[in-house]
């Protein structure tokens, strides 16, 4: 239990934090799925149009500081590289 005011307002913002985070890498998660089963499916045209989506989607994360900068960019250079094989 917090002990003082600003610790129980550093509770709730964590607490909310929390739940926007999780959101944004279920999102991450989920687009990055997407992109895998078109590979997957041998369908590479479909994959092509998700990639600016998985792109974008990991540049916002990195923007509101969900993930860090090395790891979108290694996430993007090893989608890139599964899309020309």
């Amino acid at each position: 239990m917090p002990n003082t005011k600003s610790a129980e307002r550093r509770v709730r913002n964590s607490a909310r934090k929390k739940l926007q985070n999780s959101a944004v890498k279920s999102k991450l998660r989920r687009v990055e799925k997407e992109f895998r089963a078109a590979l997957v499916a041998g369908k590479k045209d479909d994959a092509v149009k998700l990639l600016p989506g998985v792109f974008s989607a990991y540049d916002r994360a990195v923007k509101s500081g969900v993930v860090t900068r090395p790891t979108a960019n290694r996430k993007k250079s090893r989608l890139t590289v599964s899309l020309k094989k």
